[in-house]
């Protein structure tokens, strides 16, 4: 789905935020919290379902999610004193204020969506269209806080079909089949990515086959 507000165009498909064709830079907690505020403009969100939604399961102070508010507003342009998007509903939370119009950007139905998933203990974590930052810090796409997980640790960037990894100058390297990445790396399903002292798993589910009749 595209949605088009003053001269921006939201893309959640490809997880871009487009000004005049030209990709406006967001990290992934700003550009989740951008289709969060859109997809549910009709109300205000609360501070506290923002911080569910961004950050599940896990507590964060009340500055982290206004950090995010921040630097949403410099990439739109926005004010908290005079908005045109993003309106502070004090003591409450948050509401998307533009004009929306939206637009159906779904692929041809016959071109497969492939869905990859990073598995590690009991925990798994959906990747995205786009860049996935993984580490340590509260704006990561995929939060893993453990020792020597850097807040920024690695990228994993998703598109046209495939899942690129890239380190991001780690402080303690990332690996897969041992080998520390250096260069952009092609993943494979069932690739153990290593982080620190964490081993994660690379995943794309196969099709389900035909259900077999319970006995």
């Amino acid at each position: 789905m595209t949605f088009r507000f003053g001269p921006f165009s939201l893309d959640s498909s490809t997880r871009q935020l487009l000004r005049g064709g030209a990709e406006v830079s967001l990290s992934p907690k700003a550009f989740q919290l951008l289709l969060l505020l859109v997809e549910h403009r009709s109300r205000a969100l609360s501070r506290d379902e923002l911080q569910q939604q961004l950050w599940p399961s896990t507590f964060v102070l009340d500055t982290n999610l206004a950090g995010v508010v921040s630097e949403l507003r410099r990439a739109l342009g926005d004010t908290a004193d005079s908005p045109s998007f993003v309106r502070t509903m004090h003591r409450f939370g948050y509401r998307f204020i533009g004009e929306v119009d939206e637009a159906d950007g779904a692929r041809d139905s016959a071109e497969p969506v492939m869905k990859y998933w990073l598995l590690w203990g009991t925990t798994q974590a959906a990747l995205t269209e786009g860049d996935n930052i993984v580490g340590r810090g509260v704006d990561a796409s995929v939060w893993i806080d453990a020792p020597g997980v850097s807040r920024h640790h690695a990228r994993i960037v998703v598109r046209r079909g495939e899942a690129m990894l890239e380190d991001l100058g780690s402080k303690n390297g990332t690996y897969v089949g041992g080998r520390r990445v250096t260069t952009p790396h092609r993943l494979a399903d069932g690739d153990q990515v290593r982080l620190g002292s964490v081993v994660i798993t690379f995943r794309v589910p196969q099709p389900p086959g035909v259900t077999e009749t319970a006995p």
